[in-house]
């Protein structure tokens, strides 16, 4: 079993390399696939699968990483998608983790209406398929009964409190007020929830006074974890970055063409930056209590303070569980 390791009671990857017998029939799925992007040892992320019931995103997020690959184009519902997805859980391994999802939001403005994450929801409840949702919206609380139903977790990404700059960062996304109002509405229903607070990008958000503010204001409302990562240059985020803040731009050319390395495909800040960055995320957020872990960084033990990086550790807290 070279190459795999373990957090929790769930194996999870080390250097991109997965065995594929673990995640069922692969060759079989259509929309379910094995969660294994960047195939490198900086994830951390323990096995599981990734789900899109949409293909684009709406949110438009100025920093999203996703485009690169996937293009910048709003969010749009996937064809005969249910059918497919009804077909891949024959193949699967049930053990392992459904995240919802890893790119492209399944909450986006569409979705109030169109209602496809729902209807996943409850293809995969019926079948008590483990759940890990990832979004930035607060429309994820009208599934609430569905998400009680199956073993799931939600993280909700929250970069800032300033709703001004989350406007520019994240122009199709829900202001940070409603995501919190969202934390404060899932746990009160029982449902184990966490906070992205990623990317940490400098100049912008990495005010250690106003990240422990929002690391109050998430904990006060029942957030349980917390994953951070940093800012990681791609050529066609870092052009949508420096439109929209062109005073950062020799801060940044500085920070990350300068003194930065590449790694798989990105430029990262220098490790000593980043380090200085995400060590007052751990510290603060270990003594609120919350299970801390930061996201592709290779930082080790010391940045890493939870069985899991995405909260799939939070689903052994859910009310199937503890009743």
């Amino acid at each position: 079993m070279k190459g795999v390791g373990r957090a929790g009671d769930t194996l999870f990857l080390h250097g991109g390399q997965y065995l594929k017998h673990l995640y069922g029939n692969v060759k079989r799925l259509s929309v379910i696939k094995p969660f294994d992007p960047w195939k490198s040892d900086l994830c951390t992320c323990r096995l599981k699968y990734s789900l899109h019931p949409y293909t684009g995103c709406s949110h438009f997020c100025l920093y999203c990483y996703a485009t690169s690959y996937i293009g910048r184009k709003p969010s749009s519902p996937k064809k005969d998608f249910l059918n497919r997805l009804r077909r891949d859980l024959n193949y699967i391994n049930r053990e392992l983790v459904v995240e919802i999802s890893s790119s492209s939001d399944p909450y986006p403005p569409l979705e109030e209406w169109v209602m496809l994450t729902r209807q996943t929801l409850r293809v995969l409840a019926d079948s008590k398929i483990k759940v890990l949702i990832t979004t930035k919206s607060n429309i994820v609380v009208r599934d609430y009964d569905l998400l009680l139903r199956t073993p799931s977790s939600i993280m909700i990404t929250i970069t800032t409190l300033n709703e001004e700059l989350a406007r520019k960062l994240e122009p199709g996304a829900p202001p940070p007020h409603k995501r919190l109002e969202a934390i404060e509405y899932l746990s009160s229903k029982g449902l184990p929830v966490g906070v992205r607070i990623d990317p940490i990008i400098p100049g912008l958000n990495d005010n250690p006074l106003e990240i422990e503010k929002l690391i109050d204001e998430i904990s006060v409302r029942g957030a349980k974890h917390i994953v951070t990562s940093t800012y990681k240059v791609r050529f066609d985020n870092y052009k949508r970055m420096i439109k929209a803040f062109p005073k950062k731009k020799m801060l940044w050319k500085k920070l990350y063409f300068e003194r930065g390395e590449r790694l798989h495909g990105y430029i990262y800040l220098p490790r000593s930056i980043r380090e200085k960055l995400l060590e007052p995320i751990i510290k603060y957020g270990l003594k609120k209590g919350l299970s801390v872990a930061t996201c592709r960084e290779g930082l080790g033990a010391r940045y890493f303070k939870a069985p899991s990086c995405d909260g799939q550790h939070l689903i052994v807290e859910h009310p199937i569980f503890n009743p």
